[in-house]
């Protein structure tokens, strides 16, 4: 809860830059109401391995600039999850995200054992999808009204990247 204030400021101030790529947000979205529930879903998805949900914060100064989930994780014979993120416009094309995101795949891998990671973003966000390439996912294909994001269905493209397709699947995060 004591992120609460350092979240709701980079959201806010990024809401023209994030809200084109992101489902429509509740009335009550900058809340501390909000933001506990958001922290109630972190704590329970995590316990009950079914999400990992991680701030970004950057090392010289602790400031918050983003945040990256692996969600969905699947277990049995799928042993797979997806990973969203999101950053603040004065944090973008920095090397936070590539930075957050090589870390996550390399834990999903290494730690938790998983086989396949899966991300999705519309056809159009070429910086989402410059950075998946970078970080090694392969456009799998394109999925119609996959998700509703600011406030109609969007078709999306459809990513994944595979552990054993990457020279660093056994490293330890």
């Amino acid at each position: 809860m004591s992120d609460h204030a350092a979240w709701a400021r980079v959201r806010q101030a990024g809401a023209d830059f994030l809200r084109p790529w992101e489902p429509s947000w509740s009335a009550d979205h900058f809340t501390r109401r909000a933001f506990r529930n958001r922290v109630y879903w972190a704590q329970r998805a995590r316990e009950d391995g079914r999400a990992l949900a991680f701030f970004l914060i950057r090392r010289e100064d602790n400031r918050l600039v983003g945040a990256i989930t692996l969600d969905n994780i699947r277990r049995g014979p799928a042993q797979t999850a997806q990973v969203g993120y999101w950053i603040g416009p004065d944090h973008a094309r920095q090397g936070y995200m590539s930075e957050a995101l090589e870390a996550t795949i390399r834990y999903a891998f290494a730690i938790l054992d998983l086989s396949r990671i899966e991300a999705a973003c519309l056809p159009e966000n070429d910086a989402s999808r410059g950075l998946l390439e970078r970080a090694g996912f392969r456009l799998e294909g394109m999925a119609e009204k996959y998700l509703q994001i600011d406030g109609r269905w969007r078709d999306h493209v459809l990513y994944a990247t595979l552990r054993g397709d990457r020279r660093d699947s056994g490293e330890r995060p």
